[in-house]
């Protein structure tokens, strides 16, 4: 399991914005991940999507990677920010796109938050 772990790993630090989904941004597989596929463009923010359907091994080793069980995953510079809800949250707080920025991670969102 320590070279799925190491791949991930390497994903994560080498990329600032990382999406771990079940498809892919232009074709999320599941409604949570495209959920936050649609949050991710609303801000504008240029992230990688990772599809975890292509393996079981990297479906099951990102769950232990964050030793969070829900897929998707986001991680920013490295750290795992959260799954579908705790974004979902975040982004209707306008705290999502503040945390962008802070990590210095461009968004072109406007600058109020929706809703």
């Amino acid at each position: 399991m320590a070279g799925i772990n190491d791949w991930i790993d390497n994903e994560v630090k080498s990329n600032d914005v990382v999406l771990f989904m079940k498809g892919t941004p232009s074709f999320p597989q599941c409604g949570f991940s495209g959920q936050v596929v649609q949050i991710l463009d609303y801000l504008g923010v240029d992230y990688k999507g990772v599809n975890v359907l292509t393996s079981d091994e990297l479906r099951q080793g990102i769950k232990e990677y964050a030793q969070w069980p829900t897929i998707p995953q986001l991680y920013v510079k490295g750290e795992f920010v959260g799954g579908c809800d705790i974004l979902r949250e975040m982004f209707q707080a306008g705290e999502l796109k503040s945390l962008f920025e802070e990590k210095g991670v461009a968004t072109t969102a406007p600058e109020a938050a929706a809703g």
